[in-house]
């Protein structure tokens, strides 16, 4: 898969939707301990407040002084747990203070500890005494990821309805072994951050409720080639599909991605089933191959209105007859959205998006009228001449219109607020329909 990908300043990075967060970060004894302190410097620019917990073997790999430079605070290990000088136990101390717990990375070892009920060492300590959620990233060699006993172990984790299991992905890894095992991006663990306490309820217990759902989703702009060197495409960064992808997988959905051009880092696609689909006719393709298995679609898709027509020919058309040239070997490209409309599976919920301008009455009469016209059960109608919020930013809103004149005016969000918003409404109207 190609990548074309604007990594330096993507919109991600700059929601500031962590400001003043407390999270505690567990280091354990993995390789990828090094990626750590990456981490903990995103969070202190996103805002967050961090204290970290290194393990004797994690500080073979990374030294407690860069995480307590990188952190502004002290970076705890075991032979703190019993200092004199505290108040407090010092792992009841700490599990109360934080929002959250990330264990990045999660070592087989302290992965048995953990489930096993195992208080050897600060770390372990902390997070049995512990009531807030946790993000696990594991990362191991590939033959310990697929050993009978660590599978077993991170089972275990499935029952604890505060933990978010991010599991290992495919990789070179440090043995040189091609396999499961490298952790998740910093990127993935960022996010999952951000969702899990936006989707945490007041016992601290993280929203699992997709378990069990295949979810499709398209993302991002399409691009349709007017001759060797020019092309048509649109704004999208494809920041909300994706969205839409990792937050129903946090939850529990088993995702596919059909994706156009994304001005993403490609990093934040790890954990969902990814497809290209760069043209109309590729997402088609793709579209037609998944959405049988599919319970909802989420059609984010920025697709391309025209394309030229037939066969694209070899040759540059010159500029001075390029308007001649190509007017009038321009067609429209299939309309993706009522096509899955009209095959639709019973109980396929489908979501549509509609990027429109105006004031609000406008928005919602023209969105309307596009959810009828297309078939779709929900329609996002999100305004794109409004500052800070549609293309290529952080923040969305607008309308969500439904069956039986279902009209929810949703202020500018955090993409991922929405995301989850939505992923709200199509479970409620999944659930008034019979399961076949």
């Amino acid at each position: 898969m190609r990548n074309f990908q604007s990594v330096k300043n993507y919109p991600f990075k700059s929601a500031k939707t962590l400001a003043g967060r407390r999270i505690l970060i567990g280091v354990t004894g993995s390789i990828a301990a090094v990626k750590t302190p990456l981490l903990v410097s995103e969070l202190i620019k996103s805002g967050a407040d961090v204290r970290c917990i290194i393990t004797e073997s994690a500080s073979q790999f990374v030294s407690p002084l860069s995480l307590a430079t990188l952190s502004r605070n002290r970076c705890y290990q075991d032979k703190d747990q019993w200092d004199p000088i505290e108040t407090k136990p010092l792992h009841i101390a700490l599990a109360e203070w934080a929002e959250i717990i990330v264990i990045a990375p999660l070592s087989a070892s302290s992965l048995a500890r953990w489930v096993n009920g195992l208080a050897e060492g600060l770390l372990t300590s902390v997070l049995l005494a512990s009531e807030i959620p946790v993000i696990a990233a594991a990362a191991m060699n590939t033959a310990m990821w697929e050993n009978i006993a660590i599978k077993r172990n991170w089972e275990l984790l499935e029952h604890n309805l505060r933990v978010l299991k991010l599991p290992p992905t495919q990789g070179l890894l440090a043995c040189d072994r091609i396999g499961d095992g490298r952790m998740i991006s910093n990127d993935v663990i960022q996010l999952a951050i951000e969702s899990s306490l936006i989707v945490k309820d007041k016992n601290n217990f993280l929203n699992f409720d997709w378990k069990g759902q295949r979810l499709l989703v398209t993302s991002g702009a399409t691009r349709e080639s007017l001759d060797p060197a020019r092309e048509i495409t649109n704004k999208s960064s494809g920041l909300m599909g994706l969205l839409i992808a990792q937050a129903a997988r946090f939850r529990g959905a088993e995702v596919d991605l059909i994706q156009g051009y994304l001005q993403l880092p490609f990093s934040l696609q790890e954990g969902i089933n990814n497809y290209p689909g760069l043209t109309a006719d590729q997402m088609r393709s793709h579209i037609e191959n998944l959405q049988s298995s599919a319970n909802a679609i989420a059609m984010a898709a920025a697709v391309s209105d025209v394309k030229r027509k037939g066969v694209l020919p070899n040759e540059k058309v010159a500029k001075s007859t390029f308007i001649e040239a190509i007017g009038s070997e321009l067609e429209l490209v299939p309309d993706l959205l009522s096509e899955i409309t009209s095959k639709r599976k019973s109980n396929q919920i489908i979501l549509g998006f509609s990027a429109l301008t105006g004031d609000d009455n406008e928005i919602k009469t023209e969105g309307e009228k596009k959810r009828v016209l297309k078939g779709c059960d929900l329609l996002m109608a999100n305004p794109i001449d409004r500052p800070h919020q549609g293309f290529q930013a952080n923040f969305n809103g607008g309308f969500l219109l439904g069956p039986n004149g279902m009209a929810v005016n949703i202020p500018a969000l955090s993409k991922l607020s929405l995301a989850h918003k939505l992923l709200d409404e199509i479970i409620k109207l999944k659930c008034k329909f019979p399961t076949t």
